[in-house]
């Protein structure tokens, strides 16, 4: 059945189980329209108006917009989706947005299991669709461990047969955290050697990126490794949550914006995700201790505080990463014993100075923090490439989990018009399923899935923020995913109608 554009009359049956009505359609590719959407099953068959169709259902969208479900291509709720808690399982933070698909895995952090991270779906019914990477990270952890040295041959060919492994299985491609210990330690050939394998099967590198301020090699170092990998691993290279972080590197998102566009125009396939949110969120080790001293894992870290003779380097380290941070006022520390207090107040409750103090909550544990260390300019300018697209980085403590999708269509496309919003939706949807090869889903046209999203253009927002990160956004009235109604009205209906999305490898390169 041909997709219906631009309001022309489309053939449908004459009954369906769901009509979207008389809302203002944004079909992913094409001008809106006012229009219906008519479903079937767990698939869309037709797109415009339906004036003789009868339905089971009809949901009255007149003053809506409706588009297609939305797609986060960089979140940490692999713990949701596969939770014993079918509460959680439902991802009520995404669905209350409109977002019906995830990515998890991401950061290097993806299991090398694919298979069980798939199927947990079956046993475990989850209320979005989910993808998963094969992450860097935890291959490497799990053949060399966490120290600071190169592979032998034999580990090299054992971590490349997990990847491999893990593609046949099912992964969207090979995810790298290359800022964090003790994926910080492989060099750019390793990786390439690893990447290989997601290629080969028809995979994507994703990653973030080696250093997005100036703690190791550079922003721009960082970004040319990561077009680098996805040359010579001959596959798409995809840039996590771009960002210019750090005092050092604010007002650098032009010149990274031209190194991009430079590959591109070379015909390579380069894009990026971003969140839309001044502070990121990472942890306090991360943040503030240098690599070196984080060589080993975290007992050994312990350890290196207590030796005098490693104090000064190490207090030199942390001055420095609080200097690229802004200070230690612009840490928020959002987990543990002083969850909601920046840095700084925890040095005056404990009469020590950041360094003192930092080492003193490490010490306890490695909490959330979120970093504020990003300029307007810089995330608008990133938000307007054709090529960045929506996501969250979801993880706790921070409202981007809550908020992501629905602030930045309040804040940047509403108030500040900084992107229309038909870029707002495109880049939330359909360039993303077009970009990761996720057949069938983010358009809104005849034999898509039936993820789709109504909300109100007026009320659509976030509310959580930095002090309430876990506030519910508003104006989403209902959410569809694969043709069950998730969201109706703005309530969710506790149907878990969401699937594990295995990627399909090319043809021949599995056994």
């Amino acid at each position: 059945m041909a997709t219906l554009s631009l309001g022309a009359a489309s053939p449908a049956p004459r009954t369906v189980d769901l009509l979207i009505r008389g809302g203002t359609i944004y079909t992913g590719s094409a001008e809106p329209f006012v229009g219906d959407v008519a479903i079937l099953g767990d698939h869309i068959v037709s797109v415009g108006r339906h004036a003789d169709v009868t339905a089971t259902r009809v949901i009255d969208a007149k003053g809506m917009i409706v588009a297609p479900g939305f797609i986060d291509p960089h979140t940490h709720m692999g713990g949701e989706l596969t939770a014993d808690d079918p509460a959680k399982r439902l991802v009520p933070a995404f669905l209350m947005q409109g977002v019906t698909t995830a990515f998890i895995g991401n950061d290097g952090g993806g299991s090398p299991e694919v298979a069980r991270v798939l199927g947990s779906a079956a046993a475990k019914p989850v209320g979005i669709n989910y993808a998963a990477y094969v992450g860097f990270g935890a291959v490497r952890e799990k053949v060399v461990g966490e120290a600071d040295r190169v592979p032998t041959d034999t580990e090299l060919a054992q971590m490349k047969s997990l990847v491999a492994n893990a593609m046949c299985e099912g992964a969207l491609g090979l995810s790298t955290g290359l800022f964090y210990a003790p994926q910080s330690f492989a060099k750019t050939g390793e990786v390439v050697a690893l990447a290989r394998e997601a290629g080969r099967r028809g995979g994507v590198y994703d990653s973030h990126i080696r250093d997005e301020s100036s703690y190791t090699v550079g922003l721009a170092a960082a970004i040319d490794e990561v077009i680098a990998i996805g040359k010579q691993g001959g596959l798409p290279a995809h840039i996590s949550h771009i960002k210019a972080l750090g005092v050092d590197v604010q007002g650098q998102a032009p010149a990274i914006i031209a190194r991009i566009a430079v590959a591109r125009r070379s015909g390579q396939k380069v894009t990026a995700d971003q969140y839309p949110w001044s502070a990121s969120g990472t942890s306090l080790v991360a943040s503030l201790m240098p690599l070196w001293a984080q060589d080993g894992g975290r007992p050994v870290l312990l350890e290196r505080f207590d030796d005098p003779a490693l104090a000064g380097k190490l207090r030199s380290g942390i001055v420095e990463n609080l200097r690229k941070r802004g200070g230690a006022d612009k840490l928020l520390i959002v987990e543990g014993k002083y969850v909601n207090r920046t840095l700084a107040d925890v040095a005056k409750a404990l009469g020590q100075d950041p360094v003192n103090a930092a080492i003193a909550v490490i010490r306890i544990g490695d909490p959330g923090v979120v970093s504020f260390n990003q300029s307007e300019t810089d995330i608008t300018r990133f938000m307007q490439q054709p090529w960045v697209m929506t996501s969250s980085d979801a993880s706790g403590g921070h409202p981007r989990v809550y908020g992501s999708f629905a602030r930045k269509y309040a804040k940047y496309t509403r108030a500040e018009r900084a992107i229309t919003l038909r870029q707002f939706i495109e880049r939330s949807s359909a360039l993303t399923a077009d970009t990761f090869g996720l057949t069938g889903r983010g358009h809104l046209r005849a034999g898509a899935f039936a993820d789709v999203v109504v909300f109100d253009p007026k009320t659509y927002a976030a509310r959580s923020t930095y002090e309430q990160p876990t506030l519910l956004a508003q104006g989403m009235r209902t959410v569809v995913v694969n043709g069950v109604v998730a969201l109706d009205k703005g309530v969710l209906t506790g149907k878990a109608a969401g699937r594990a999305l295995a990627h399909k490898p090319t043809p021949g390169t599995c056994r």
